[in-house]
């Protein structure tokens, strides 16, 4: 798909194996312990569906269903490493027509293409130990991973070996934990399958994004030494740092050209939008159904706040996890302030066309977009 005579410009199966070599089996637990685990979670996904779909009045499409898939550390990389192949195709495209055909580029190409897969890999070992959960958006079905019928594809994963860690250092009911996480990862499955055009509209924007990609490698380099700089200098957020501080630039916010920048409001945005919904309906949901869910909340706020250490918070700040920390605040905000004022069938007016989706200004005041999309309706 990207190769250039028979060299790729990342080299996928390399990320692969250095990721599954690098990252670290998980907790330990028994045979029996690991199949009730995955047991439960099940039974757990296909209890949180009626919870989410009834709270949030979203009814998908049957045909849009999308499988629920409880994997491993090593099946979420080859899960992701397939999305991300899928989704920088054009970009690697146009980076493969820019570099030329010569032999010395071919050779450079393969060296090239090694060390990136060497990085992407070491990359994905690190948030391979970190995530709960992801709806796989971009994926396309394997034999091995299974997708949705039908060209947009899709999947939920749940990584067993995180969720079981997670709940044994916040020392949480791991019925509950599980349960609790299931509402929030369910919740992303509803939004893409009751909402059909949620997944091109976000891939558009994606591909939008990296077509403005700036690939000159003089421009590139300086941009990626600006980044380490940003990782050995600041070492991590301050307490109570928002991440918007001068020098507090994550890798994506550093590569943006200022095309770009307009694309990535959009898209933060939306992601806000779906985080947040995410978020407020696993708080919503919760206290029906997970009993210790005030406790699992404190807790894991804290975690996620903190970070495991100064190292960890080095990494998040360049790869702009910290922006994703602050995509669930605000967008929780933002949907708890809309469902107040408007009612539940009032928000849902935001699934309408990507025209009702908030921009990054209505997402930090809610009244503007409650202005635009329901007295205009009106």
């Amino acid at each position: 798909m990207t190769s250039l005579g028979g060299v790729e410009m990342v080299d996928w199966n390399l990320a692969v194996a250095t990721a599954t070599r690098l990252v670290k089996p998980g907790p330990e637990v028994s045979r029996e312990e690991a199949r009730e685990a995955v047991a439960e979670l099940r039974r757990h996904a296909s209890a949180a569906e009626a919870h989410v779909r009834g709270f949030t009045r979203m009814t998908p499409d049957a045909a849009a269903d999308t499988p629920v898939l409880v994997v491993d550390r090593p099946g979420w990389i080859r899960a992701n490493v397939a999305g991300f192949r899928e989704l920088l195709s054009p970009l690697l495209g146009k980076m493969r027509a820019r570099r030329g055909g010569g032999p010395g580029n071919a050779v450079l190409g393969a060296v090239g293409g090694k060390v990136t897969g060497v990085e992407v890999g070491m990359l994905l070992s690190f948030m391979a130990s970190r995530v709960l959960g992801q709806y796989e958006t971009f994926a396309p079905p394997t034999r091995d991973l299974p997708g949705a019928p039908g060209e947009g594809g899709g999947r939920l994963l749940l990584v067993a070996p995180n969720i079981v860690h997670i709940e044994r250092e916040l020392d949480v009911d791991p019925h509950d934990f599980r349960l609790w996480v299931c509402l929030h990862e369910e919740t992303h499955r509803t939004q893409f399958s009751a909402v059909p055009w949620l997944r091109d509209h976000i891939e558009g924007e994606i591909h939008a994004f990296l077509g403005e990609t700036d690939i000159e490698p003089s421009a590139l380099l300086e941009r990626l030494r600006e980044a380490f700089q940003s990782l050995a200098g600041g070492g991590g957020p301050e307490p109570g740092d928002d991440g918007e501080r001068d020098g507090g630039h994550s890798f994506v916010e550093l590569v943006q050209t200022p095309a770009q920048r307009e694309v990535l409001g959009r898209i933060t945005a939306v992601m806000s939008l779906l985080e947040g919904h995410a978020d407020y309906v696993m708080d919503g949901v919760g206290p029906q159904v997970v009993p210790s869910v005030a406790e699992i909340r404190e807790k894991f706020q804290k975690r996620r706040a903190a970070g495991a250490g100064r190292l960890d918070q080095a990494l998040r700040r360049l790869l702009g996890l910290d922006a994703k920390l602050r995509q669930y605040r605000d967008g929780e905000r933002f949907v708890r302030a809309v469902v107040e004022e408007a009612g539940m069938d009032g928000f849902n007016r935001v699934w309408t066309s990507p025209n009702t989706l908030p921009t990054k200004a209505e997402i930090a005041d809610p009244a503007e977009w409650i202005a635009r999309v329901h007295r205009k309706a009106d």
